[in-house]
């Protein structure tokens, strides 16, 4: 299957109209992904048709936890490339999308996508989910925070969890052992606030691969003490 036909199998699917903006936004940002990675590293997925399947379909897939609705605000842990946030932003241009990495060069390359792409209500942040998760102008101030970051699901929660308000959610992209994450992360997620509310089984047209929505619900306040300290979260689970 080619790129054009996994794009438009993958977007009716969700009941998306593939129209000329979102078309060729798709396109300029593949092509954008492609250039910038021989200069850095974004991803190690390069061919046409894998980029539609396993970042741009996948990264939509999760508009199925129908928390990603209009002029909600979303941030993007660890977003790398910009996955899930630019294609979600693509495909509802209301959201208030904000982006946050550590690696500068990668905050660099989504701040060109964004200009190229015309999008506006989108921020860049370089840092840690740690600092920014302490930092008042950012704690608690969001309605969802996202994140397709490979981490284990109870450092994933401390850098997320924090950035969400009470009635918000935590939505987490994992693979086929979601299951175990999420009974080694249960204590984790109550410790943060949080309550698993379910789970969501994603078929990207591709029997080998087996992705899981985790949604989770912000019930009560992140407890001051968290998150800790740049690298404990990941080095030291709850």
């Amino acid at each position: 299957m080619n790129y054009e036909k996994i794009m438009q199998e993958g977007l009716e699917k969700y009941h998306i109209k593939n129209d000329e903006y979102i078309n060729a936004s798709f396109l300029k940002y593949r092509e954008l992904i492609k250039e910038w990675n021989k200069k850095i590293n974004l991803t190690s997925i390069t061919e046409d048709e894998e980029i539609a399947t396993k970042h741009f379909i996948d990264s939509i897939a999760t508009i199925l936890t129908e928390k990603i609705v209009d002029n909600v605000k979303v941030i993007d842990v660890g977003t790398g490339a910009g996955f899930p946030g630019i294609p979600l932003k693509i495909v509802n241009r209301s959201i208030d999308l904000t982006l946050l990495d550590s690696l500068k060069k990668r905050i660099d390359f989504l701040k060109i996508v964004a200009d190229e792409l015309n999008l506006d209500k989108i921020t860049c942040l370089h840092g840690r989910a740690e600092d920014y998760g302490k930092n008042i102008s950012y704690r608690e101030k969001y309605d969802i925070s996202i994140s397709r970051a490979v981490a284990n699901l109870s450092s994933l929660a401390e850098y997320c969890l924090p950035f969400v308000k009470i009635g918000g959610y935590f939505i987490s992209l994992k693979g086929p052992k979601a299951l175990d994450e999420i009974r080694t992360a249960e204590n984790a997620i109550n410790k943060l606030g949080g309550k698993i509310e379910g789970i969501i089984k994603v078929d990207l047209m591709d029997e080998e691969i087996n992705h899981q929505i985790i949604v989770i619900k912000k019930i009560t306040n992140t407890p001051k003490k968290f998150p800790r300290k740049a690298g404990l979260p990941s080095k030291k689970p709850l």
